[in-house]
């Protein structure tokens, strides 16, 4: 099974700095990819939404900030992790940033090391399912590096889209998910799937959990979730 890398997107005009930006993300084995403006940063988006934007204030289109808000206005990218980037250091600089939805912000010139500690922090914290470290539910574990799934320490044969699917429950361990929010969540706002699809594929992930089926729960009249209990 190939492993399907989390996608980074730089907004930066200046090539020295994409470059350092791209340096600075060497270490992890993400997909990151550099847009100039603003223009092409949302075209970047609609065609496939990155698991993390880090994006520059001053660009040849507009400022970082509009791009932002835009991003915060739309239900299909609202939640995307955003780090602005940006030689704006003054403190109410920063606090407008944040205050227009960055969920971080770096000043240049920055620490590449920092840069790619802060930028697995907001992964963990905002998507824990993107997180590089195994995840744990009862006597199922599941390795993100190598895209394996084991049960009782013991590893099984399971599909590409069943893996997808019990990556996004076990990193929410006791919440309930819609067939539309699932949708949404593990295969992306683009894919052309019908909801009752979701329930092929559930029941495709019990039969490869086996004797730890029952961590799959059905709730009547709303969707699935993962629990022990």
């Amino acid at each position: 099974m190939a492993i399907e890398k989390i996608s980074v997107l730089i907004v930066e005009d200046e090539p020295a700095i994409v470059e350092l930006v791209k340096f600075s993300l060497r270490e992890a084995p993400w997909q990151v990819s550099s847009v100039q403006n603003c223009a092409e940063a949302w075209e970047f988006m609609v065609a496939r939404a990155p698991q993390l934007i880090l994006l520059d204030w001053m660009l040849p289109d507009q400022t970082g900030l509009r791009l932002l808000a835009r991003i915060r206005a739309d239900r299909n990218f609202q939640a995307i992790p955003v780090i602005m980037l940006t030689a704006k250091s003054m403190e109410e600089d920063k606090l407008a940033g944040l205050n227009n939805g960055a969920d971080d912000y770096v000043t240049k010139p920055f620490s590449p090391r920092e840069l790619l500690a802060r930028a697995k922090a907001l992964l963990r914290r905002n998507a824990p399912e993107l997180a590089e470290a195994s995840l744990t539910v009862g006597p199922v574990t599941l390795d993100p590096v190598s895209n394996s799934v084991a049960v009782s320490d013991v590893r099984i044969d399971i599909g590409h889209a069943e893996f997808k699917l019990l990556k996004f429950l076990i990193a929410h361990p006791g919440r309930v998910f819609s067939r539309s929010q699932l949708l949404d969540k593990v295969w992306g706002n683009a894919a052309v799937i019908e909801e009752r699809t979701v329930d092929v594929h559930v029941l495709r992930l019990r039969k490869a959990l086996k004797e730890a089926e029952s961590l799959i729960k059905t709730v009547r009249s709303v969707g699935y979730m993962l629990s022990d209990k």
